[in-house]
């Protein structure tokens, strides 16, 4: 592996995707992922469409660079080899509930009786000092808890609306791996390992309000809370005459030029809602309506080439599909086509940041279910006969071509 992580361990005991979206990022930036998972595995190993059972397109984006290792935690042979592999590990990182991570008894105290210098850290509905702490959480409900969907409504949405993305699965995700970095700063000056929670829903207020909180930042408040540019309902995609046009008008020289390409260059120093950001900021409702006015009067192409040569920040409305042909990321290299061991071809990303020392480099293709079980647990001192004897009692998996026995819990 390379990259500035490169020789860093991580126990991943996450699924879906907030967990398993962090570790990818992780693995991207060089540390050996190793996911644990249950007999049956992750679950969104079957969410969409799939060449080959529990190799869905969303787990094969979400978990390459990561090795597969099957184990049933509900056992005692299962919770003693998740602990040989914390025990030589630098983080392990799990999202379920911590109330889950006790009855298996893999809480904190547990994991650093093994090894004392472990970040263990929890990624979460709800921190665990308030009312919510044991009520489960997902991407759809820490949206609404933030407010998301009624902002949409504010904003011009027929109806409170989910953003079509798991936005908060991700973001809490980057957010995962901006502690485990910084844990593993604070670990390598003083020594110490330490338990970190990262939840959901206060992860996402303070993103949300950040925005939104406006005049109730003050007490008592100066104004309404809300960002009006924001949750102005003509802040979306410009029609034109054939097309959309995303078009960003934000500073003075931005509006006096595409003033004057639209014919009407005295208008800044005429109307007084243009004086300056505060100004427009106050009518940005009326002027957001304006350039949509203006837009619809010229075609995609013209739009694009004027606005451009004025320097005003415009791009292109994709969709999915021709995003994948995007100049850009076709020139910087951002997709790649990669022979999958079982999957045939698969389009996989680049990692976005460039390095001018380490860069990053994606790792090996996302594991089928206990591809590495074998390997894995060899490497923690496991020898052939007890790898198989594992295996036949349903606590392992060495391969997800294999039947999976039934599970004996102890």
């Amino acid at each position: 592996m390379s990259g500035p992580l490169a020789g860093i361990r991580i126990i991943d005991m996450t699924s879906v995707l907030m967990g398993p979206y962090a570790t990818l990022l992780l693995g991207d930036l060089g540390a050996q992922v190793i996911k644990v998972e249950a007999p049956g595995g992750d679950t969104v190993r079957n969410i969409g469409p799939a060449r080959h059972p529990g190799m869905a397109g969303v787990f094969l984006q979400a978990n390459r660079g990561k090795r597969s290792v099957v184990l049933d935690l509900k056992s005692a042979q299962g919770r003693e080899a998740l602990l040989r592999l914390a025990a030589s590990a630098d983080v392990l990182i799990y999202n379920v509930r911590p109330q889950a991570m006790a009855r298996l008894g893999l809480d904190h105290s547990s994991v650093a009786a093994v090894n004392p210098r472990i970040l263990y850290v929890g990624v979460y509905g709800y921190g665990q000092q308030g009312p919510y702490a044991a009520k489960p959480a997902y991407d759809d409900l820490i949206q609404g808890a933030v407010a998301l969907p009624t902002l949409a409504l504010q904003a011009g949405a027929e109806v409170p609306r989910y953003v079509p993305c798991a936005m908060a699965d991700r973001i809490v995700g980057m957010s995962a791996v901006n502690a485990v970095t910084a844990a593993l700063f604070h670990r390598q000056r003083t020594g110490q390992g330490q338990a970190i929670e990262v939840p959901m829903f206060e992860t996402m207020a303070q993103f949300v309000l950040g925005d939104h909180l406006g005049g109730l930042s003050f007490d008592p408040p100066t104004g309404p809370a809300g960002y009006a540019r924001l949750l102005n309902e003509h802040r979306r995609p410009y029609a034109t005459l054939d097309g959309y046009l995303c078009v960003m008008l934000y500073n003075d020289q931005h509006w006096r030029r595409f003033l004057a390409l639209a014919g009407k260059p005295g208008l800044m120093e005429q109307d007084p809602r243009f004086a300056n950001i505060g100004r427009r900021t106050e009518h940005i409702h009326a002027l957001y309506a304006l350039v949509e006015q203006i837009l619809a009067t010229q075609t995609t192409a013209h739009w694009r080439a004027v606005l451009e040569q004025a320097d005003i920040p415009v791009m292109p409305l994709h969709t999915v599909e021709s995003l994948l042909q995007d100049p850009h990321l076709q020139a910087v290299g951002f997709f790649e086509h990669i022979e999958h061991p079982s999957e045939g071809q698969v389009l996989s990303m680049a990692v976005p940041s460039r390095w001018s020392v380490s860069q990053p480099q994606p790792g090996r293709a996302a594991p089928r279910l206990g591809e590495h079980s074998q390997e894995v647990l060899a490497e923690v001192g496991y020898d052939d006969a007890q790898i198989q004897a594992m295996a036949a009692l349903g606590i392992t998996c060495l391969d997800s071509s294999q039947p999976i026995p039934a599970t004996t819990s102890a």
